[in-house]
């Protein structure tokens, strides 16, 4: 009881939930770049598994075991710290003296748009595997194209399919956004654990940072939920 006393909800929400709120847009900005690179990614990695190149498809097979047996953290740092160390040593060999430095967002929006596009690349490839191949059948004798097929009949009708799948990998990423603190993103974590630190509110702030998140990522839940039902409701 003695300690519940001592803790200062009012002072801390005072003097943290400003910041958070400029936290709010780093992860919002985060989110919705990393998400829009992980749908172009998975879509490329999806139709590239799609071709009948071996040599392509065989490259994909190694990237994606690559990045999904790697923990998005570790993909992280690396893509932080050691990427612009690989390509200095790479410009050195050619004579080229560079000093290569990738910000703390754009390395989070590229770690968090890789890790995930290869995630979603399996579910749109399902997609589209799934999409009845008369659509296709049907196309070419139209007059279609290969591709023009692919991307104008079959891609739309795969997407409508796994816009609720896509929608959950969207509420992952933001939950995810909090370890771009590792890579110095000042994001909501980051804020927090700073705060904390200077404070010593601890139970105060991670209790805030907790409902920070629940903040975003409840509502948007439920729109991905009703965006599913109205999809279902338009197929019947």
């Amino acid at each position: 009881m003695n300690t519940l006393m001592q803790l200062h909800f009012g002072q801390a929400a005072e003097l943290l939930v400003p910041s958070l709120m400029h936290g709010f847009g780093v992860v919002i900005q985060a989110t919705i770049l990393g998400f829009l690179l992980a749908t172009i990614i998975g879509m490329i990695i999806a139709i590239g598994r799609l071709s009948s190149l071996k040599i392509i498809k065989g490259i994909l097979y190694v990237f994606l075991e690559i990045i999904r047996g790697t923990p998005l953290l570790v993909q992280l740092v690396y893509i932080y710290y050691v990427v612009p160390l690989l390509i200095n040593l790479l410009a050195s060999l050619f004579g080229y003296k560079v000093d290569m430095q990738i910000a703390p967002l754009t390395a989070g929006i590229l770690g968090l748009g890789v890790n995930y596009g290869c995630y979603m690349s399996e579910v749109i490839r399902g997609a589209i595997v799934a999409v009845d191949s008369g659509q296709t059948e049907a196309a070419l004798v139209l007059g279609f194209g290969k591709y023009q097929a692919l991307f104008r009949i079959v891609i739309p009708q795969a997407l409508r399919s796994i816009i609720p799948s896509l929608g959950n990998y969207l509420v992952m990423m933001v939950k995810d956004t909090s370890l771009l603190a590792y890579v110095a993103v000042n994001e909501l974590l980051l804020r927090t654990q700073s705060f904390a630190s200077q404070t010593f509110f601890t139970i105060e702030s991670y209790t805030y940072l907790a409902l920070a998140y629940l903040v975003i990522s409840i509502p948007l839940s439920h729109l991905v939920k009703f965006i599913e039902y109205k999809l279902k409701t338009n197929r019947r």
